[in-house]
């Protein structure tokens, strides 16, 4: 599965910069909202599912090397923290979904924890 998978059959929005997404295969999901948990559990290339917007996301991200992070519940970053993103390679989408149903989703699309 590829994000171009991920991005159309979840409908989310591409906040940052347009990329090669068919190029990009995700190896595992993380969903959490506290930062500390995701830089403990969260796999390199994972998608990480959050409804956190701040900057401090795109961080965190880049220091896991994450495949993408999914904003859920309508949140939205400012767009200091998306040309921060785009500035670090770092994919942010959103969706007006909740976290449970975007990790639901992936679920059932095989994205499965390492």
């Amino acid at each position: 599965m590829t994000l171009q998978d991920i991005i159309q059959q979840l409908d989310l929005t591409v906040l940052t910069r347009k990329t090669d997404f068919g190029g990009i295969a995700p190896a595992s999901g993380y969903a959490s909202d506290l930062l500390s948990c995701v830089m403990a559990g969260a796999k390199r290339k994972s998608v990480w599912v959050t409804l956190q917007a701040h900057a401090n996301i795109v961080a965190v991200a880049a220091l896991l090397d994450l495949s993408a992070v999914i904003i859920t519940e309508g949140a939205m970053p400012d767009p200091s923290a998306i040309a921060k993103a785009d500035e670090e390679g770092i994919i942010l989408l959103s969706t007006p979904k909740a976290t449970f149903e975007v990790a639901g989703r992936l679920w059932e699309m095989g994205l499965r924890t390492e």
